[in-house]
């Protein structure tokens, strides 16, 4: 067994390097389970060879002096407990990192799948990557325009922030996704933007349509893109995300870019936790998921970030589908107990054909006030976007006493509020495919405020108001800020 320092350091002790053992005990779903685990440290990545000659590859999850637990990657059909021998592979999973690798194609463990070769040259880096020092942290800052309003104008993404996108079955997430991939861009230093893709479960028509997106809105050549498919083993969904974030971090810190993470779908991952935990008979937790999954989530999201001294940053969108719509489902729950925030997909707006379907009620960020304000996006965003807030959220409770008592019922401000929540569904939410800048989005909220009168806007101070309000257009000229 390796000691303490040989661990910690990365060393292989020569004797077990080459070495051949026979001592598989049991198979169980996607694991094996090898006696004297000791000979291996928990991480290492082994390989098994069939019978046949075939050569596959796991990890250890567990090693103690009486057992290893070994998860294949490539499963576990046909692997004999006395025909197949197992050897030491690396002390960790890692990848190969380089700033050669944008622009490119891997499967979910990283093996180059876009036809290229492997990285001829680069960094090896433990996937596990290695927890930021809360000292030398810095404060997420600085707006990442998405080009998307219910995100810029109301749940603003800034640099290292991690905000997920919670969704339903059948709702058009895929397609938000590869807009904010396609669209995302901070303000000043577009030139060192980069994003990450890993996807996670998905089928072949998927990851067809993220990969012709990506290269359709020219964005391919700045998307490093990780593909785990349906078909692929589940277990690999547990090294897409990792690998993906290796090497944002290494572009981020290492090379200055801003790096915008975006994991698809984080439910597919847990899943493939839970198959592990299930073959392992660990004891269940909620709805049989395993009890640490809060932790090794947060292994995960926590990797975002920015570094005191660093220029650049690793932003992350993870998103994930809900389970029968369930917000309160462990994976989404536990999501938004780690991150900063949450978007929210709205069935009852896809139903009536809005696009993107972001509700923008349940919707937060929590670290928006970061990146807005004067000097980031315009002075009047906060007020602004509070007031937009306010006035529909009113506006969609007045929609639910129409229902009740009537049309006829409503007072005419009551009849305005109900025109705003209209209005604001159909043109602030419903932007359908295209690119908003932000003043596009703050000058269409003052523009949806004129339908209510002045003396209603009570969340925006005087002097804003004097400057951007107005209930006519004289002469029929928009105002500026339209």
């Amino acid at each position: 067994m390796q000691t303490h320092d040989e661990q910690r350091h990365g060393t292989t002790r020569p004797d077990l390097v080459h070495r051949e053992y026979w001592n598989i005990t049991q198979v169980t779903g996607p694991l094996v389970f090898l006696g004297n685990g000791d000979r291996f440290p928990t991480g290492a990545i082994l390989d098994l060879v069939l019978e046949s000659g075939e050569r596959r590859q796991g990890q250890v999850l567990e090693a103690s002096s009486e057992r290893a637990v070994v998860q294949v990657l490539q499963g576990t059909q046909g692997v004999d407990v006395k025909r197949t021998a197992v050897s030491l592979r690396q002390e960790a999973a890692r990848i190969v990192a380089s700033k050669d690798v944008i622009g490119r194609r891997f499967n979910g463990v990283g093996a180059p799948i876009d036809g290229l070769p492997p990285l001829a040259d680069g960094v090896e880096l433990d996937i596990a990557g290695a927890a930021i020092n809360p000292v030398s942290r810095d404060n997420p800052s600085d707006f990442i325009e998405t080009g998307i309003s219910t995100i810029d104008g109301f749940n603003t993404l800034v640099r290292g922030q991690k905000l997920p996108i919670f969704f339903g079955a059948g709702l058009p997430a895929n397609e938000l996704a590869s807009l904010i991939v396609r669209q995302a861009a901070t303000r000043n230093d577009a030139g060192e933007f980069v994003v990450v893709f890993g996807s996670m479960g998905i089928t072949e028509r998927e990851a067809a349509f993220f990969l012709r997106s990506f290269e359709e809105g020219g964005r391919g050549s700045r998307v490093v893109a990780f593909i785990n498919k349906a078909s692929d083993p589940a277990i690999e969904r547990l090294f897409t995300p990792r690998c993906a974030l290796t090497l944002a971090e290494y572009l981020a810190f290492e090379h200055d870019f801003h790096v915008l993470v975006v994991l698809s779908d984080m439910t597919n991952y847990c899943e493939a936790l839970r198959q592990i935990a299930s073959a392992r008979e660990e004891i269940p937790g909620r709805r049989g998921y395993p009890g640490y999954m809060y932790t090794d989530l947060s292994s995960i999201y926590e990797r975002a970030g920015r570094i005191r001294g660093k220029k650049g940053s690793v932003t992350q969108i993870p998103m994930l589908s809900m389970p029968d719509d369930d917000i309160t489902h462990p994976i989404p729950d536990l999501t938004g107990y780690i991150t900063e925030g949450q978007i929210v997909l709205s069935r009852a707006l896809h139903r009536r054909g809005v696009f993107p379907p972001v509700d923008v009620l349940p919707s937060l960020s929590r670290l928006m006030n970061n990146g807005i304000g004067d000097g980031l996006t315009r002075a009047d965003h906060r007020e602004l976007a509070n007031q937009l807030y306010a006035c529909y959220a009113h506006g969609r409770d007045i929609r639910k006493l129409m229902s009740i008592v009537g049309e006829d019922a409503l007072t005419e401000l009551d009849q305005k509020y109900l025109r705003f929540a209209e209005g604001f569904e159909a043109q602030m939410v419903g932007q359908g495919h295209s690119r908003r800048a932000i003043d596009e989005t703050l000058g269409l909220g003052w523009q949806l405020l004129n339908i209510l009168p002045k003396e209603e806007l009570t969340r925006i101070n005087k002097d804003l108001l004097d400057r951007y309000y107005s209930q006519t257009m004289e002469d029929g000229v928009p105002s500026p800020y339209i």
